[in-house]
C-alpha cells in the first residue's frame, strides 16, 4: 500500500522522467548482454588502433620535433582515440539491421517506451565499449613512451567516447532509414574515409605540416578540432581555448546524432 501511495503521489513529470529512465535502463542491459554474449566486435574495433600504435606510432617520433610537442604519442594516441570512437560507433548500425530484420526494432514500437530511450539505450552500451576500448589503447600506449598528465587522459577517453556516442545515434539512424547491409556499408566508407584522413589523426594538420589548399579544407571538418582538443588535454591545457572548443564541438555532435537517432525512430511509428 505505501509503494502505491507513493506512486499515485509522483508528479506527471517525475513519472515521465522515471519511465524514460526505466526504458533506457532495459534497452542498455539487452545491448549490454548482446556485447558481452559476442564480444568479437568488441575486440576487432580495438586490433586496428593498436596496429597503428605499434607498426606506425614509432615512424612520429622524428615528426614531434615539427609539431612542436617533445613525445610523438601526444600527438598519436589521441587520433588513434578518435578512430576508435568514430570506427567503433559508426559501424553499430549492421547490428540495428539485423534486429529490424528479426522483428525485434517492431516489437519495440508497439511498447509506450519513448523512442529516444530506444535510441539512447543502445547509445550508452556503445559508449561504455569504445570506454573500455578508449582505456586499453592507452594502458597498451604507455610501454611506448607515451606520456601524459592522468587528468588529460581521462578528459580524453571521455571525450573520444562522447563522440562514439555521436556517430551510433547516426548510425542507428542510417541503418534505419536504409535497411540494408548492402547499402550501408558504402555509405558509411565513403563518408567517414574523408572525414578521418582530413581530421589529422595520424599527422597534425597545420600551417607548418600542410599546403594551404588541404589546411583550410582541414579546418571545415569538425573532427579535426575535436582531436586537436583531445591532444591539448593530453598535453595538459584542459582550459585552453582549442580544449574549449574540442568540448563544445564534442557535445554539438551528441545532440545533433541523439536528436537524428531519434527522429527517424520515430518516423518509423508513422
Amino acid at each position: 500500500m505505501t509503494a502505491i501511495t507513493a506512486t499515485t503521489s509522483t508528479t506527471p513529470v517525475a513519472r515521465v522522467r522515471n519511465t524514460f529512465v526505466r526504458d533506457t535502463l532495459i534497452v542498455f542491459r539487452r545491448a549490454m548482454r548482446l556485447a558481452l554474449r559476442n564480444p568479437v566486435w568488441t575486440v576487432m574495433g580495438l586490433a586496428q588502433p593498436i596496429l597503428y600504435l605499434v607498426l606506425f606510432g614509432p615512424l612520429l617520433k622524428p615528426i614531434a620535433a615539427i609539431a612542436g610537442v617533445q613525445n610523438a604519442y601526444q600527438l598519436f594516441v589521441p587520433g588513434l582515440l578518435v578512430q576508435l570512437g568514430m570506427f567503433g560507433a559508426l559501424f553499430v548500425g549492421f547490428g540495428l539491421i539485423s534486429e529490424w530484420r528479426d522483428g525485434v526494432i517492431e516489437a519495440e514500437r508497439v511498447t509506450p517506451a519513448p523512442r529516444s530511450a530506444l535510441v539512447l539505450g543502445r547509445v550508452l552500451r556503445d559508449v561504455v565499449v569504445i570506454l573500455v576500448q578508449g582505456i586499453v589503447l592507452t594502458v597498451v600506449a604507455l610501454p611506448f613512451g607515451l606520456r601524459a598528465p592522468v587528468d588529460g587522459i581521462v578528459l580524453g577517453i571521455i571525450t573520444a567516447a562522447l563522440l562514439g556516442a555521436a556517430f551510433a545515434s547516426i548510425s542507428y539512424a542510417v541503418a534505419l532509414t536504409l535497411k540494408s547491409e548492402d547499402a550501408l556499408a558504402p555509405l558509411l566508407n565513403g563518408v567517414a574515409l574523408p572525414l578521418l584522413l582530413l581530421s589529422g589523426i595520424l599527422l597534425p594538420i597545420n600551417a607548418r605540416t600542410a599546403p594551404v589548399w588541404l589546411n583550410r579544407l582541414s579546418d571545415i571538418n569538425p573532427l579535426k578540432h575535436v582531436v586537436t582538443g583531445i591532444r591539448a588535454e593530453f598535453l595538459g591545457d584542459l582550459s585552453s581555448s582549442t580544449a574549449i572548443w574540442g568540448y563544445v564541438l564534442t557535445a554539438a555532435l551528441v545532440v545533433l546524432g541523439l536528436w537524428f537517432g531519434t527522429r527517424t525512430f520515430r518516423a518509423e511509428d508513422g
